[in-house]
């Protein structure tokens, strides 16, 4: 009762004429935002913090939080439509998306996108209403043995990620491990792979390599190959209209993304990005028909789209209830909490009722409006499509050079998108995914971290993932997923072999 009572307060606070103008002003500034190659939520919320110091603490932390979750749910425009993630968490909606748009399906595409959107965004808030302080538990229970298990059971999918070769994928997620090991060593900080270089002291950022691995990548087969069945020469946007079926095949990715969308995103560090991979990984593991995905797949797209939203609302319970950033945004968003005067964790439901289940509150108000706002423009959006293609491709490489160029201001990353567009162009000719390149270097980071800092705590004994119940069930689960397919592989071949015998 306690909860409905201060969503009820929240909602007083949601729906005055100040807090719908500011949650529609969140929402529509992040998703165009999202629409742009390269640019993200935190850029915006960043230049948000100086231009909202004189507001009210809760109206201006609404209006942020409507740019977060509107720039996630305006991102899988232009994956969608020219293969340029808007923001890191829509990288896995291209897989299905563009192929779709290539189709001549964008507008069904779009609208799917939107309505798994939607989804997740409202299943995550009502979760996030419910059950924040028992997740914030389990949010505290993860240590670094659970993060490196968790880590290690996504690394496992890496074969589901490949179209053809399985070591094509290997040799592929090998690389994007060396990739993220560049930089300055977070524990010992010693430089690693720098070659004496100052601009890799940081490392490489992952838009850098999105961008480069999926838009040049593909401008450059666009340019190159003029016979390729592109989305600028099928200019088709097609229907919007989902058929009975599209919408069954879409209801068991949403219904169960949403949950499993939402609490990854809880997990601190995890968000939206790691949430939309392992969504499309899981979905095509329990699919009938796994070889439809990557090829325009429904439920390749409902899945990630579902699971980012849903996990931008999970990104949340760790912020709101223990004043822990649980992804890059959130950790911007922690910064614009306290330079406003409000300390997010365990007291801020006592301390500032209003701040906590105002955003709640306002995130059921900025799903409607991101869903009101979104379907009407559906087919304007898709209106790209019908751009000539020599300016369609000037545009994409001129926000991805924006895009890049926005994060740090640093002409080396403009070189560094040039390179990885070669190689995610040399990567296509000779048939290796990108997708377990961007997987291995999102985990790996984090994977390795995590393992050092268990070592550390177990000065060195491995036998800690045994003692950790969490850790111990994560890690079998993983290793099941990788002998039993080889198994049953092994079993086909065999059963293959013996029909084929001559009598």
């Amino acid at each position: 009762m306690d909860a409905f009572q201060g969503l009820m307060s929240g909602f007083q606070v949601a729906f005055s004429i100040e807090g719908i103008l500011f949650v529609f002003i969140g929402v529509f500034v992040g998703t165009f935002i999202g629409m742009m190659p390269g640019l993200g939520p935190i850029s915006a919320i960043a230049i948000m913090i100086p231009i909202t110091y004189s507001m009210d603490p809760t109206v201006a932390l609404v209006m942020m939080a409507g740019v977060y979750y509107g720039a996630i749910f305006g991102g899988s425009s232009s994956s969608i439509l020219l293969n340029a993630p808007g923001v890191a968490g829509t990288v896995a909606t291209a897989f299905d998306g563009y192929p779709m748009a290539q189709q001549g399906k964008a507008g069904k595409a779009l609208a799917i996108a939107a309505i798994a959107s939607f989804t997740g965004g409202t299943v995550s808030v009502i979760l996030l209403m419910l059950f924040t302080p028992i997740l914030s538990a389990v949010a505290v229970s993860f240590g670094p043995a659970e993060y490196f298990a968790l880590m290690f059971m996504g690394l496992t999918a890496i074969s589901s990620l490949s179209d053809g070769s399985t070591i094509k994928a290997f040799i592929s997620a090998t690389l994007g491990f060396i990739v993220v090991t560049i930089g300055i060593d977070s524990q010992t900080g010693t430089s690693r792979f720098t070659f004496g270089n100052p601009n890799l002291l940081e490392g490489i950022d992952f838009l850098v390599i999105a961008l480069g691995l999926f838009a040049l990548a593909e401008v450059s087969t666009l340019v190159l190959n003029r016979k390729d069945n592109s989305m600028s020469d099928n200019k088709e946007i097609g229907s919007l209209r989902l058929s009975k079926q599209d919408v069954k095949e879409m209801s068991g990715p949403m219904t169960r993304q949403s949950f499993l969308g939402f609490l990854i995103g809880v997990l601190p560090g995890a968000g939206a990005t790691i949430a939309s991979f392992i969504a499309y990984i899981t979905e095509k593991k329990l699919a009938k028909n796994p070889e439809e995905f990557g090829k325009g797949s429904i439920k390749g797209l409902a899945a990630p789209e579902t699971a980012n939203n849903a996990a931008t609302g999970g990104a949340f319970v760790p912020l709101l209830s223990l004043g822990i950033p649980g992804s890059g945004t959130t950790a911007v968003l922690l910064g614009a909490f306290l330079v406003l005067g409000v300390q997010p964790g365990p007291l801020l439901i006592q301390d500032r009722p209003e701040v906590f289940w105002g955003i709640i509150a306002s995130m059921y108000i900025g799903n409607i409006f991101l869903l009101i706002l979104n379907l009407p423009l559906i087919p304007y959006i898709a209106r790209v499509l019908r751009i000539p293609r020599p300016l369609l491709i000037s545009l994409v490489i001129i926000f991805s050079l924006i895009g890049v160029y926005a994060i740090s201001f640093n002409t080396f990353d403009l070189y560094m998108l040039v390179a990885f567009g070669i190689i995610g162009f040399l990567m296509r000719m000779f048939s290796f995914p990108a997708a377990p390149f961007i997987l291995a270097f999102i985990l790996g980071g984090m994977m390795e971290q995590a393992f050092r800092q268990t070592l550390t705590i177990s000065n060195g004994s491995l036998a800690i993932f045994l003692d950790k119940p969490i850790a111990l069930t994560l890690i079998i689960v993983s290793l099941l997923t990788i002998l039993v397919p080889m198994f049953t592989g092994r079993k086909k071949l065999s059963a293959k072999n013996d029909t084929g015998k001559p009598l």
